[in-house]
């Protein structure tokens, strides 16, 4: 029972991973071009070229500074969840997950090689790349069953799997 337990909160953590993950490879083209419609190219290059100019530790407080931004976002999510205002707590949520992703996308490609030059940072970021990784092999054998559930509902196969959940109901029924 504790390793059932035990492989459950993984499997968790691991699609809490993914889910970060799939919201960076998947909203950051989306982040990209609303932030391209803003005509941002000159300080945006002006940005990209005073980053390469810094040390590798200077580079890393340019990385952190979005964090400190979108630090009011949080505060005041917080405040409508204890005031139960729901709807606002979800906008600041999503408001601040787009920004916080549009705007670490945008330092990160800007400072990804500085940073690297770091050892430190280097053997992270290499952990972060094995983490997941790790959360899509743990996930795997997951998404396929699914997969397999999700081909038994067709409306063709209804009936064989109904059949089939009937026989698992009956044993264990004897069990």
């Amino acid at each position: 029972m504790r390793h059932r337990i035990v492989r459950i909160l993984w499997v968790t953590l691991a699609l809490l991973f993914l889910l970060e993950t799939w919201l960076w490879d998947h909203l950051k083209p989306l982040v990209a071009a609303v932030v391209g419609v803003v005509p941002w190219g000159k300080v945006k290059d002006l940005l990209r070229r005073g980053i390469e100019s810094l040390p590798p530790w200077a580079a890393l407080i340019v990385f952190v500074i979005p964090l400190i931004v979108l630090l009011p976002l949080k505060f005041l999510e917080v405040y409508f969840l204890a005031t139960r205002n729901w709807l606002g707590a979800a906008f600041v949520l999503v408001l601040a997950k787009l920004l916080g992703l549009g705007i670490t996308a945008f330092v990160f490609d800007a400072t990804r090689d500085k940073l690297l030059q770091m050892a430190w940072f280097r053997r992270f970021y290499a952990w972060v790349m094995w983490a997941r990784d790790w959360a899509h092999e743990k996930v795997e054998p997951v998404r396929e069953r699914v997969r397999q559930y999700i081909r038994l509902l067709r409306p063709q196969r209804a009936g064989r799997f109904l059949r089939r959940l009937m026989r698992i109901r009956r044993r264990a029924m004897r069990a």
